[in-house]
């Protein structure tokens, strides 16, 4: 009998034994079956997610920011304590102790779904297993998903700190409201950062991974409330919490942005104008579209916030000047259903919620939407985006349709439901006064940027970048007219002419082919003779430009074209010398930058530096050295030294002599009724055929601005429209408040050259002690001792007996002047078509 029970318990112990070794073999078999082709798990150890790149601005604060996934990745070490304990108790409380899997939940999980017959499926994930499938797998319930995930779960916890499977799990963990990752819920949810987060915030977003919209704090606020109540339960049975703590989180209420009971944070924002945009779009062509929005940068802009005001207010004010002075009512082209006008939603008027999702531009400062609620015999009222309706309702009365042609009653341009813009004028909190506005169909762009280093301070590319997201600063090829001139200038006095060399300024007749004769006039219809380099550019005189460019050849202006950035490949057609081929604000702004620095290269940049999501400076714009920096005090009166290795593009003299002949556009010239600063200016307008586009760019020594305007289908802009009567204001009213900003102050006068006094008439030498307002001292090289009393005709005939424009129509007859010593100098007048030689000298 002993015999019998000790055989049968042998059997059953070899067929359990038997039993054990092929389930284990079973195991082992899937396991290897399942485990060949898996993902490598230790390149978790690398793992660089999608994050955020945020631009900052000078001051540090952040300006816009640009995703894919919304995620602000944030170190094991910088999550605080009180959040990892949260989600450690609602996902997985023996983190710390299992081997990658949790054979209990798992048991319990399918206890669970045999019972209910898979009506009632819940997971029984670690967070390793979790990583792995977010990671590395599909989210398909399928077994042999499952099996995957445990495999590369064990083999994670023992290749992997925990911490750091813990890191990762919490930066990519997906908790509702395109946020990803704790500290991007954080943000989302209630505005702030991991470490300011009370018990109760941080169970709710412990709460989220299960099903993030089952969980909303609006549409569900019961559930989420009830499971944040669970993850705080759970971790104050872990000792995470304490009883006093637990009982005040689980009665708090579930404040929010989605509740509107907290400010998002995208209002603390900026809204996006032009210039984040230029960033984005520059640094995409660098990192690609979809890398620059999940590389985690983080990128300091060289945007001065209060100078951008400034630029995007006074291009604003010239563009809605020229708007409103041609007297057309466009408006929005918006318009809203009558039944979205009367009634309330919770308590809220109907129309202000169907006014919210209108497209309307909301970027222009102290402009409003505004919806016509009701249109009477002479006046409308309306509702403001924003405001209360005050003790009477707001109007749009008669006395605000003056501007608009042929309107005299609101109802002759609104209708009832019209989407308009009005402006806060003043008044009282509780009776404002607005008035009705539009979004001009005519733009342009300005831009303004440091001579020496080429940071843009301000970019402006147009009206309102959310009623157009065009640039017209960087992406509009535009003509620029007589902008051009400056560079057929530099051209020839780099050539060996000067400023005091005379040119005929008289008509030009050229056959470009085909039986067509092109025949270049100056603006004012008529023609003045021989005239100094200086006048020709102080007063834009075509045919002197197109002549000059004849004598030194359009592929040497083209070449200097090219070389200071206005193109990449300049045709050269005669026409080009006076800026018909197309380019851009940025470039020409850039170039001039060149002329106000000595001719040093010099490459524009809206970016200071930009840092990876580790910290390290990948791209820093400013090469140059200063080697006092590192000392804490300098004697006084010194500067810095800043040493630079930047390439010279242009003969310093030359940039010198060029600057000095734009100051005159500026103090006599085009530009003389519009610009006036305190520290010395120079620049150029233009303005193109038919004023389609009109240009001013100008610099000081130390920011070079330009401003352009005009339709973005060119159009003519009418009679009496120049660069200097649009343009010029913008540019005025940026730097009066650049110069306050900046500074500014003499023009660096190089080496090599010596002053001698002109008559900038005649361009007759005068004695250097000679004073008046037709005398200027003209910088000439040592060595070069000038000629004068050469002109120069390009080559083109002149007949003698043409209509000169005299020295009596100028004002300008024969002068006698004193010098300091007494003597008396005569000034003689400008020369006569007899005596100008018919060919060119050279």
């Amino acid at each position: 009998m002993t015999r019998f029970i000790l055989s049968f318990f042998g059997a059953i112990f070899s067929l359990v034994t038997l039993g054990l070794i092929m389930a284990a073999l079973t195991v082992g078999a899937v396991f290897w079956y399942y485990g060949r082709d898996l993902p490598d798990h230790e390149s978790l150890a690398q793992y660089r997610p999608p994050t955020i790149s945020r631009i900052y601005s000078t001051e540090g604060r952040i300006i816009d920011e640009y995703a894919e996934q919304r995620r602000i990745y944030a170190p094991a070490d910088e999550i605080p304590d009180l959040v990892k304990n949260a989600f450690i108790s609602a996902e997985d409380k023996n983190f710390y102790l299992h081997q990658g899997f949790d054979m209990r939940g798992i048991a319990a999980a399918v206890y669970e779904a045999v019972a209910t017959r898979g009506e009632s499926v819940r997971g029984a994930s670690t967070i390793p297993q979790q990583v792995a499938k977010i990671s590395f797998l599909s989210g398909e319930r399928r077994i042999e998903r499952k099996i995957k995930e445990v495999i590369l779960a064990t083999r994670m916890v023992n290749s992997l700190p925990r911490d750091k499977i813990l890191e990762i799990y919490l930066n990519e963990i997906f908790l509702g409201q395109n946020a990803y990752g704790v500290a991007a819920a954080a943000q989302t949810y209630f505005n702030k950062n991991l470490s300011n987060l009370e018990p109760a915030e941080a169970a709710y977003l412990a709460a989220l991974p299960k099903a993030p919209s089952t969980y909303h704090p609006v549409l569900e606020e019961e559930r989420a409330i009830a499971r944040r109540n669970f993850v705080l339960r759970e971790m104050y049975e872990n000792g995470y919490i304490d009883l006093a703590a637990y009982e005040h989180a689980r009665v708090a209420p579930l404040l929010t942005v989605q509740s509107g009971d907290v400010d998002a944070f995208r209002e603390s924002l900026p809204p996006r104008d032009y210039f984040t945009d230029e960033i984005r779009r520059q640094l995409s062509r660098d990192f690609g579209d979809e890398g620059f929005r999940s590389a985690g940068l983080t990128i300091r802009a060289t945007a001065d916030p209060e100078l951008q005001e400034v630029a995007a207010e006074a291009l604003r004010e010239a563009l809605e000047d020229y708007d409103r002075a041609a007297g057309e009512w466009r408006g929005t082209g918006v318009s809203l259903e009558a039944d979205s006008l009367s009634g309330q939603t919770d308590g809220v008027d109907k129309w202000r919620i169907a006014l919210e999702g209108t497209n309307v531009a909301r970027d222009v400062e102290d402009w409003y939407p505004a919806v016509v609620l009701e249109v009477g015999d002479s006046a409308a009222r309306i509702g403001v985006e924003g405001w209360l309706d005050g003790t009477d309702g707001h109007w749009i009365t008669p006395d605000d349709l003056r501007w608009i042609s042929g309107a005299r009653r609101a109802g002759d341009i609104l209708s009832v439901g019209d989407v308009i813009h009005v402006r806060h004028e003043g008044g009282s909190a509780a009776d404002p006064v607005f008035s009705l506005r539009q979004v001009p169909e005519i733009q342009g762009a300005f831009m303004a940027m440091d001579v020496n280093n080429g940071r843009v301070l301000a970019m402006q590319g147009g009206f309102s970048y959310q009623d157009s997201v065009f640039n017209r600063a960087t992406q509009a090829t535009r003509q620029p007219g007589s902008s051009f001139k400056p560079f057929v200038y530099a051209a020839a006095l780099d050539s060996g002419f000067t400023p005091a060399t005379i040119i005929i300024d008289a008509p030009i007749e050229v056959d470009v082919g085909g039986g067509q004769i092109w025949r270049p006039k100056n603006a004012s219809n008529q023609f003045y003779g021989p005239t100094p380099l200086r006048t020709g550019i102080e007063r834009s005189r075509n045919l002197m430009t197109v002549r000059l460019a004849e004598e030194v050849g359009m592929q040497t202006v083209a070449g200097y074209a090219e070389r200071f950035g206005v193109y990449d490949d300049m045709q050269p057609f005669l026409a080009n010398a006076l800026g018909s081929q197309e380019t851009t604000l940025y470039r020409m702004v850039a170039a001039y930058a060149m002329f106000a620095n000595g001719g040093e290269r010099v490459t524009p940049t809206l970016v200071d530096r930009i840092q990876d999501r580790w910290g390290t400076t990948i791209y820093r714009h400013d090469q140059r050295r200063c080697e006092d920096c590192v000392t804490r005090e300098l004697p006084a009166g010194e500067l810095p030294d800043i040493q630079t290795n930047r390439q010279q593009v242009m003969n310093p003299i030359t940039a010198y002599q060029l600057t000095s002949m734009m100051r005159g556009v500026v103090e006599r010239g085009t530009a003389s009724g519009t610009v006036n600063l305190p520290v010395p200016t120079a620049g150029k307008t233009g303005t193109t055929n038919d004023a389609k586009d009109v240009w001013f760019v100008g610099f000081t020594s130390t920011i070079a601005a330009g401003c352009y305007i005009g339709y973005d289908l060119p159009e003519p802009l009418g009679r009496g429209a120049s660069g200097g009567g649009m343009c010029g204001p913008v540019f005025q009213k940026f730097m009066e408040k650049a110069v306050e900003k900046y500074g500014g102050g003499r023009f660096a006068i190089p080496p090599g050259g010596r002053f001698i006094k002109i008559d900038r008439f005649t361009g007759a030498r005068l004695p250097d002690d000679v004073v008046g307002e037709n005398v200027v001292a003209e910088y000439f090289r040592e060595g070069e001792e000038p000629v004068f009393g050469i002109t120069f005709d390009g080559g083109f005939a002149m007949g003698a007996n043409l209509p000169l424009f005299t020295d009596e129509q100028l004002g300008r007859s024969t002068q006698t002047v004193e010098t300091s010593s007494g003597e008396t100098v005569v000034i003689p007048g400008q020369a006569t078509a007899g005596e100008i030689s018919s060919g060119g000298l050279y």
